[in-house]
């Protein structure tokens, strides 16, 4: 356990993990969680009010969802560093499908997205409870890395035109490039000038200050800009009014039609931050070497999109470059993101006004640097040297974002994973070993050709679990190494060391071929079966004609009791 962090060594009432993490708090932890918070705080403000932007929604709606979130989260989280707020991708999918629904009614677009972030909350308390943490992984990183480069492109066609200071239009990504290459010749030089340079100052800042508070100096500068060269006078579009004071927390009304066209929404969302909180967490617990519970983390998000849902918010879920921020500023514990939720509480009673002189350029700006990480090149060429297939994968989920929109981009991906996660399953690892030259030891005689394959035995591993949908391959793969050897068989061990359960279908395959090696005149053994293994085929009864399923049964026993029999 890394010192640095709270031992964890019982579990809360009711998933409290604050209950875990005070009882060992240190002194000593206060000061850098301070520290930390403040530090995180100056980083969420403007992204919260950028992510705001890309959801189609007043800069206020931003600030409530990292307020209200961040006032929970802490109390249920199980990863330290972990900060949850308003991300990219979450503001892109609110912004891209919400927006078809509203009719261009802003006070109704903010009820759909707040209710959106209470259907997420309902889903991953639900998932909760059924212990569904750990099945939250089968969403493919290959397919994830395409996924957001796809939201990028996307987001790029969205922003683009304020940047350049022209309005642009609704549509897909292709029909948003269209209209931005087509009307450039409507730039604003004054708007472009003021993007440019806080564009500028913002990638400088991630590579010679990386994890400092940029975007809130870039936001302080802006500000200061509007003011002195009176940029609204010519002609350089600003924030406006943004509220002062909390707003009352409540249910938004929407219709039953619309709770139905909302729930696919909110899936996609599920799935987009479930990924993303689950593997910032994972993350930071290898990194620590803290304990990280999957789970636990699904009553986390759903307890931050609840209050964010019911603080007039929209969805939120765990930001990695906020979260490396916090980590990067010395957070201990979950604390830090508590004292930037008080922080932001802080401005947006008493200086929420302030932000009315934000150039939206630079607005513009501070999303498009914040989302110039979804891009990941170095994964993209890294999936590129492992395998094309896999590239081919990330390409098609990119792709996907681009034709059909962020919703159908997300189960795209959710698809392409099950798809590749079965396809894996389905068509298992099945190989013939041989016996190490000099050793009692048998290895993959494809791997290793020098390896002794013995006259009349067959030994074949199968390295998955046998169930209904992979039986017919093992099968199948079986046949075909029995018929690749040139000698006659007369005994064939199938090695299961690597076969941790069978389930009935798998059962029967044994028993099946323990039938058809018998008619043919040929012995057939099972070697290193699990205890599973031996209790599922017991209960169909296979050592009625098997004999006694014993453990610690070697490839090697079996074979020199077989030869010992027949004089070999």
């Amino acid at each position: 356990m890394n010192k640095a962090s709270p031992a964890v060594t019982r579990r809360a009432p009711i998933g409290l993990s604050a209950l875990q993490w005070f009882r060992d708090y240190r002194s000593e932890w206060l000061r850098p969680d301070l520290v930390a918070g403040l530090t995180l705080a100056a980083y969420l403000l403007p992204a919260g009010i950028g992510d705001a932007s890309l959801a189609g929604l007043a800069p206020e709606a931003g600030l409530y969802a990292c307020l209200f979130s961040g006032l929970v989260f802490w109390m249920f989280c199980s990863s330290k560093q972990t900060v949850i707020t308003v991300t990219s991708a979450l503001s892109l999918l609110i912004g891209a499908s919400v927006g078809d629904l509203n009719a261009n009614d802003p006070a109704r677009h903010a009820a759909l997205a707040a209710c959106v972030a209470l259907l997420i909350a309902l889903i991953a308390f639900a998932a909760w409870l059924v212990h569904a943490g750990n099945a939250i992984g089968f969403f493919s990183e290959t397919v994830l890395v395409g996924f957001k480069a796809g939201l990028a492109l996307y987001l790029a066609s969205t922003q683009l035109p304020k940047l350049f200071g022209f309005k642009g239009t609704h549509g897909d990504f292709w029909e948003r490039s269209a209209y931005f290459v087509t009307h450039l010749g409507d730039t604003h030089r004054m708007s472009l000038l003021v993007g440019i340079t806080a564009l500028t100052a913002l990638i400088a800042g991630k590579l010679w200050l990386k994890h400092r508070p940029v975007a809130f100096l870039v936001v302080v500068a802006g500000m200061l800009a509007a003011r002195l060269m009176d940029l609204d006078a010519q002609g350089v579009a600003l924030l406006g009014e943004v509220p002062q004071g909390l707003p009352s927390l409540g249910l938004p009304m929407v219709s039953r039609r619309e709770l139905n066209e909302l729930l696919p929404i909110a899936l996609a969302g599920f799935v987009l931050g479930a990924v993303e909180t689950s593997a910032i967490g994972r993350m930071f617990g290898q990194k620590h070497a803290n304990r990280f519970d999957a789970n636990q983390e699904l009553l986390a998000l759903g307890a931050g999109n609840l209050l964010a849902g019911l603080g007039r918010g929209f969805p939120v879920s765990g930001g990695m470059s906020q979260s490396l921020v916090n980590e990067s500023a010395g957070a201990r514990t979950p604390v830090a993101g508590l004292v930037a939720a008080v922080f932001t509480l802080i401005v947006v009673l008493f200086a929420s006004g302030l932000l009315r002189n934000l150039p939206q350029p630079v607005l513009a700006a501070i999303v498009l640097a914040a989302v110039m990480s979804l891009v990941d090149i170095r994964a993209l060429q890294h999936i590129w040297r492992f395998s094309r297939v896999e590239f081919l994968v990330a390409i098609v989920a990119l792709v996907g974002v681009l034709g059909s929109g962020p919703v159908n981009g997300v189960l795209l991906g959710a698809a392409i994973s099950i798809v590749l996660l079965l396809r894996q399953a389905a068509r298992p690892r099945v190989t013939e070993l041989a016996r190490v030259p000099g050793t009692t030891y048998f290895a993959d005689r494809s791997r290793h050709p020098e390896n002794e394959s013995l006259l009349g035995v067959l030994v074949v591993r199968c390295e998955s679990a046998l169930l209904y949908f992979n039986v017919e391959f093992v099968r199948e793969r079986l046949f075909e190494l029995l018929s690749a050897r040139p000698d006659p068989i007369r005994l064939v061990v199938l090695f299961l060391g690597a076969v941790p359960r069978i389930d009935l279908a798998g059962a029967e395959l044994l028993a099946d071929l323990l039938k058809t090696f018998r008619a043919r005149g040929v012995e057939f053994r099972l070697a290193d079966t699990h205890g599973d293994v031996r209790d599922a085929l017991r209960r169909i009864g296979f050592e009625q004609e098997y004999g006694a399923l014993e453990s610690g049964q070697t490839v090697d026993g079996i074979v020199s009791k077989w030869q010992a029999g027949v004089g070999g």
